[in-house]
């Protein structure tokens, strides 16, 4: 293997670092909300990176009442959380593709049953901040920095956040306003299945690993022989591939476990992944919103990155391995990349040793 030409791009150290852009924002005097609303719609990554705020408010302000706008495909992991006081569910798409706008009132009325002190919008998009001026809050949060013009809704515009800080951190850099402040963030999550019980019902024999090959933008997949060659690896030490993915990407994993022994398991819900990712051995993954929750899940990811940045959105905590090769335009986040050379150099062997690394240390 030519190490010199793997670039380790974001060691599992450096996600845990605690450090703040200074704000100098002082909390509005007499501040002192007992409602608030989180909008952080989708998607299922940014959801999960925005979980520590939910603990960071409970455990400085008890006593606070936290309700949450979510869109549908992310709200399963919010549903029936223990520091969630109610969970909104907008469905945008719907409403868009059916043009129900009668579902849109009934969302409109809902939002508004309860009157909110402050409305945190942390997705910064005009779709959330259409839904920050539609809660009518007293305090509408926001970051001025933040885009398509989300800022106009705002009557408290927070100073710009720096684009290099991991978003983890910047969500939690956000309650500020509020006078909270968390240096260490903690991931916090519903009740999830008993992977022993998960396992059992798909028939899953022995330690595992979960690959999750896919991802929504082309330029973010490795080379499906790169996959095949991993799988034999992980077999020929007796561990279990386990192919994973949404119910679309059947061919696209059926195409990758050709030639190994690998076990598919397509269209899981959401807290089913979960509880399969808490007893997976490790986790090889692209950048995508599993790798988010397997993070904060605590489990030890190797995380293959090309077009996009990992000291951004990377798996937040310790002792993860992120691999990608070096290349004049990477980052680049183009949803679309011909050579993909960032990652297509990458080889099986790399990815198995970082693997091995994360196996061999204390899960």
């Amino acid at each position: 293997m030519a190490a010199g030409n793997t670039s380790i791009i974001f060691p599992g150290s450096a996600s845990n670092r605690i450090w703040w852009r200074k704000t100098s924002l002082k909390p509005p005097k007499r501040l002192s909300p007992m409602r608030i609303l989180i909008v952080k719609l989708s998607a299922l990554g940014d959801v999960i990176q925005t979980l520590p705020v939910l603990k960071a408010l409970k455990s400085a302000r008890p006593h606070v009442e936290i309700h949450w706008v979510v869109e549908p495909p992310a709200q399963q992991i919010l549903e029936g959380h223990p520091l969630l006081d109610r969970l909104l569910v907008f469905p945008r798409r719907q409403i868009i593709k059916e043009k129900n706008w009668g579902l849109l009132r009934d969302f409109g009325r809902s939002l508004r049953a309860f009157s909110y002190d402050v409305v945190l919008d942390l997705q910064g998009l005009l779709k959330s901040a259409l839904v920050v001026a539609a809660a009518r809050a007293r305090l509408r949060v926001g970051f001025a920095n933040h885009r398509e013009g989300s800022p106009f809704f705002y009557n408290l515009k927070l100073p710009p956040y720096d684009p290099d800080l991991h978003a983890v951190r910047r969500y939690l850099l956000a309650l500020e306003v509020l006078g909270v402040r968390a240096s260490a963030p903690v991931f916090t999550f519903p009740p999830l299945p008993d992977p022993k019980e998960l396992f059992s019902r798909y028939g899953l024999q022995g330690p595992v690993a979960v690959f999750i090959p896919r991802a929504r933008w082309e330029s973010k997949l490795w080379r499906e022989d790169g996959w095949q060659e991993l799988c034999r690896k992980f077999e020929a030490k007796g561990l279990t591939p386990v192919l994973v993915g949404a119910k679309g990407d059947l061919p696209y994993l059926i195409r990758l476990k050709a030639n190994t022994q690998a076990q598919i398991l397509a269209g899981l819900r959401l807290t089913e992944l979960a509880s399969l990712l808490k007893g997976a051995r490790v986790i090889v993954t692209v950048d995508t919103g599993p790798m988010h929750l397997a993070a904060a899940l605590g489990k030890p990811v190797v995380a293959l990155f090309g077009p996009t940045a990992p000291w951004r959105t990377g798996p937040f905590g310790r002792g993860h391995q992120i691999l990608g090769r070096k290349s004049p335009c990477s980052p680049c986040f183009r949803k679309v990349c011909a050579e993909k050379s960032c990652l297509n150099r990458l080889e099986a062997e790399e990815v198995w040793e970082a693997c091995q690394k994360l196996i061999n240390g204390p899960v």
